[in-house]
């Protein structure tokens, strides 16, 4: 029996596990990836011991942290897990320009490719890593809004974002979360 608390995101009906588990470490960051057969252990582990809400991007490796937890999930209730991922950042030789992107066709483009590497048929929340200066929200958020309406997300969520995008965002279609970096090192 697990002792994590539920709690509810957003006014959507997002409900999520008090303790999420932050996947980046486990294939990018912090030094080289970890092995495989071992991430997929403490995944189980947080799954079992009641953190249901597993954090991904798709630049994480890149693309190999979703592949790791679509992995992880094989033969787990979909309804055990939520999965929160993000979009919006491309890479150009590496890490060594990133860019920043809103555009419809790169938010779809980048949802299709997480679903198809985390194998699911839903993302639970899906986030846009960076706000883009060169796109408006608004558009960004359209096509977010569409993938809501066509079931391919459940919920939206930001990262990065000052309140004046998170508002204009909000007008568009319900903000879920809101994620911003609390780290003793930056």
């Amino acid at each position: 029996m697990s002792n994590v608390k539920r709690i509810k995101l957003g006014s959507q009906g997002l409900e999520v596990s008090a303790l999420g588990l932050g996947c980046m470490g486990m294939s990018f960051a912090y030094g080289p990836p970890k092995p495989e057969a071992d991430m997929i252990h403490l995944i189980h582990h947080a799954i079992n011991s009641g953190v249901t809400l597993l954090n991904t991007s798709d630049v994480y490796g890149p693309f190999t942290n979703e592949i790791l937890i679509g992995k992880a999930l094989k033969g787990i209730p979909r309804e055990k897990v939520e999965i929160a991922t993000k979009f919006g950042l491309r890479l150009k030789d590496g890490f060594n320009e990133v860019i920043v992107c809103g555009e419809p066709e790169f938010v779809r483009a980048s949802c299709e490719a997480s679903l198809k590497r985390l194998g699911v048929d839903c993302i639970d929340l899906y986030y846009a890593h960076r706000i883009d200066p060169k796109v408006p929200i608004e558009v960004t958020m359209g096509e977010l809004k569409k993938l809501v309406e066509e079931g391919k997300i459940k919920y939206i969520g930001l990262s990065e974002a000052s309140p004046a995008s998170i508002r204009r965002a909000h007008a568009v279609h319900p903000i879920s979360a809101v994620q911003l970096e609390w780290s003793l090192w930056t």
